[in-house]
């Protein structure tokens, strides 16, 4: 499972970058409206439908508590803040409790969305203005990234594995995987 999501952000990295670029390549602008609006309208209904199951079933089958809790994860999810919460929440990810929090795989869906927020401006500046060194500035946010989460799982393990700073360099590593098969060596 852990290493599923490692994987899974350095693909969601790669294809990012690839709708991205593609967009403005074929197009010569990029929409951040109408990047947005698709990613939207590909996770929230099956997100909300989770959800609703999530807090029908719950209500049957976890204590009280359990169920605020998992009440609450719902409200975070639906912000893409879940990681936060569970960071919060003093939540470990593999801890044997974690069974009865539903919800807990949200996490990496925000940290997702989270990702989104900035990297269409961020790649879309960088592809215009200084493409020839792309590879090179993703290399070195790669670079401190790594280095922050090294770093992290000592001082911060918690906080380290529910953050984006954390999980920036998997995702970036799927950027740098099409710049290289596609802009650089097409």
């Amino acid at each position: 499972g852990f290493y599923g999501v490692d994987i899974f952000f350095v693909i969601s990295g790669y294809l990012i970058s690839k709708i991205i670029i593609s967009e403005y390549e074929i197009k010569k602008k990029f929409s951040y409206l109408d990047f947005y609006e698709r990613r939207m309208r590909r996770i929230l209904p099956l997100l909300f439908f989770v959800l609703l199951t999530t807090l029908i079933a719950g209500y049957f089958l976890l204590f009280p508590s359990a169920y605020s809790d998992s009440a609450k994860s719902i409200i975070y999810s639906i912000f893409f803040s879940s990681n936060i919460f569970f960071f919060l929440s003093g939540q470990a990810y593999d801890a044997l409790n974690s069974l009865a929090i539903p919800l807990l795989h949200t996490w990496s869906l925000s940290v997702e969305e989270q990702f989104y927020i900035f990297f269409p401006f961020l790649i879309i500046f960088l592809f215009t203005k200084v493409r020839s060194k792309i590879i090179k500035i993703f290399t070195i946010i790669i670079i401190f990234s790594l280095i922050f989460s090294n770093l992290g799982s000592f001082f911060f393990e918690s906080l380290n594995f529910y953050i984006l700073p954390s999980r920036l360099w998997e995702l970036l590593i799927g950027s740098v995987y099409f710049f290289y098969e596609n802009v650089c060596h097409p």
